[in-house]
């Protein structure tokens, strides 16, 4: 998927000119699942993403489609050894053709290539289709937790061990 065929999605690294649009983004899914977005609140990560995610030696990538941003991703380190999938998002029209696998892969051959020895994902509860690409690439579930988000979202978590490199 890093690499896209004329006419087809494409993962590119985080710019900052895709910045607007990655709220767009996020904020759409956020509405369709009835659950509350705060760019200037909890989800003030969004609105600094190369502080939050690049400079703490992570990496954001977002799916572009003839120029549009239509879907995100991003993966930050949690310690020496494990990272941690975030902010994986996909308007609904271009759920169902293995996309989001796609970006979810792309975090995966990050982290092995780093060197990581687990991935973890928390993902809201209302995101099943969600929790089932986690599963289907050999994540495992393995709790759950509430968040301190305007919602007290319900979150599960899946991890994964990973191969060295």
């Amino acid at each position: 998927m890093k690499e896209s065929k004329k006419g087809s999605p494409a993962i590119v690294p985080f710019e900052a000119s895709h910045a607007p649009a990655v709220l767009d983004v996020i904020g759409d899914v956020f509405r369709e699942y009835a659950m509350t977005f705060e760019p200037s609140g909890f989800d003030a990560d969004l609105t600094d993403i190369r502080r939050c995610y690049l400079e703490r030696g992570g990496r954001f990538w977002v799916l572009v489609d003839e120029g549009r941003v239509v879907g995100t991703v991003a993966v930050v380190p949690t310690g020496r050894v494990g990272c941690e999938v975030k902010r994986l998002y996909l308007l609904p029209e271009y759920r169902g053709r293995g996309l989001g696998r796609a970006l979810l892969d792309q975090t995966l051959d990050w982290a092995t290539a780093s060197g990581y020895g687990h991935i973890v994902a928390w993902s809201d509860a209302r995101l099943g289709t969600a929790h089932a690409v986690y599963e289907r690439l050999g994540f495992t579930r393995f709790g759950a937790r509430t968040v301190e988000d305007a919602d007290r979202s319900r979150e599960y978590g899946f991890r994964k061990e990973l191969a060295a490199p």
